[in-house]
């Protein structure tokens, strides 16, 4: 049977548990999700329900889907936006900052009273910092767990999902694991691979209940073997990391994520120098694309004859000499 909270000195029951799932879509989350809700955590209720992509359920919530997009779509953004636009200075005015918390906080007030309620939305990744201080407000201690799965793993999911490219998949991989790992230094968090979890639940879920810490338990564990079935695993990929910028950011997140996921230290230093180089680089291309697609929306507007005629024009102005001959 679940635990109850844990006392905290004078006898005061221990604050509650928003324990947040994070990490890159098609990375584990959902299998995750479910294994802990299979060990005692709550799950909130009105989920998203199951479909040919995710035949065993996505595990979220439809009204933090609903709060969630109608904040992407504000600013421009959607889940598979391989921007860093949220996290710019600026990007939330005070205003919005402290009406986004109010609402998130509003909806996790009502949520089932309960120790431990565990939290996965795809979405939460990218506004983390929102949902854990609405979380704070509304009387819950945070904590986070990490999904790692190898990127060319995603990559080959999500291509099957909805034919990603490569290249998108691999940059939504580098964002929502540089954002996972940096919102969630100070808090109490642990690193999970998605092919550990499938060889060895047990082992998981004690390192999951030792690092938080939090009361799990594995009482269910017919329920559990049923679910957590080896066929989950559909994409299987080993071996070096590939490249597809031309860099090495991929290979230096994935090799201190795996780290983090045996409880070693990740190299933090490593991994801000590629989220810098990532977010200038991914500025610059943002910018010139934004530039490409007004300048073309501005020359469609005039017709090709148009154009021929005003250099006519300028050629005879200039008496078709040099130049303009």
């Amino acid at each position: 049977m679940r635990q109850g909270p844990k006392r905290q000195s004078g006898g005061a029951a221990a604050r509650p548990v928003a324990l947040f799932v994070l990490g890159v879509t098609r990375s584990g989350t959902s299998a995750l999700t479910r294994m802990l809700s299979l060990c005692g955590a709550v799950l909130p209720p009105g989920l998203a329900g199951a479909n040919a992509s995710n035949p065993l359920g996505y595990w979220e919530p439809r009204a933090s889907h609903k709060i969630n997009i109608a904040i992407l779509r504000r600013h421009g953004s959607e889940w598979f936006d391989p921007t860093l636009r949220l996290q710019e200075d600026g990007a939330f005015d005070t205003d919005e900052t402290a009406s986004t918390i109010a609402e998130i906080r509003e909806y996790l007030a009502k949520l089932p009273a309960a120790p431990l309620v565990v939290i996965k939305d795809l979405h939460i990744t990218a506004l983390s910092g929102l949902w854990f201080e609405a979380a704070r407000q509304a009387g819950f201690d945070v904590a986070t767990v990490i999904t790692v799965r190898h990127p060319q793993e995603v990559a080959a999911s999500l291509a099957a999902f909805n034919g990603s490219s490569p290249a998108l998949a691999t940059a939504l991989w580098l964002k929502s694991n540089l954002l996972a790992e940096r919102s969630t230094r100070t808090l109490p968090r642990v690193f999970v691979e998605y092919t550990n979890l499938l060889d060895d639940w047990r082992k998981e879920v004690k390192r999951i209940s030792a690092a938080l810490p939090i009361d799990l338990d594995t009482q269910n564990e017919r329920a559990i073997d049923e679910f957590l079935k080896p066929d989950l695993h559909r994409q299987r990929q080993r071996g070096p990391v590939k490249a597809p910028f031309g860099t090495g950011w991929v290979s230096t997140v994935y090799d201190a994520l795996c780290a983090a996921a045996r409880d070693e230290s990740p190299d933090q230093a490593a991994l801000d120098r590629v989220y810098e180089e990532y977010r200038d680089n991914e500025i610059g291309f943002r910018t010139a694309f934004e530039d490409f697609r007004r300048l073309r929306k501005f020359n469609w507007l005039v017709r090709p004859s148009v154009v021929t005629f005003i250099y006519e024009a300028l050629a005879i102005a200039h008496r078709r000499r040099g130049p303009w001959a």
